[in-house]
């Protein structure tokens, strides 16, 4: 494995879904807008509570992508 140099960005996806779902969320959206998306970390699950029900599911995400000598 060769040395690798990581850029880290703080994203937060949001679904009505689930968790899982607001992860994928914020992956897709990242990887779009960042090059070299490869992994993620989970650092808050906080959620919308209305009238006793889960309205939505909010998950902030550290992002880390390869920074490579352009």
């Amino acid at each position: 494995m060769s040395d690798n140099v990581y850029r880290t960005i703080k994203v937060t996806g949001s679904s009505t879904e689930g968790i899982d779902d607001a992860i994928r969320k914020a992956i897709v959206a990242t990887s779009a807008a960042e090059k070299d998306v490869e992994w993620f970390e989970v650092t808050s699950v906080r959620g919308h509570v209305t009238d006793g029900t889960v309205e939505h599911f909010q998950v902030t995400l550290d992002v880390g992508h390869q920074v490579t000598a352009e």
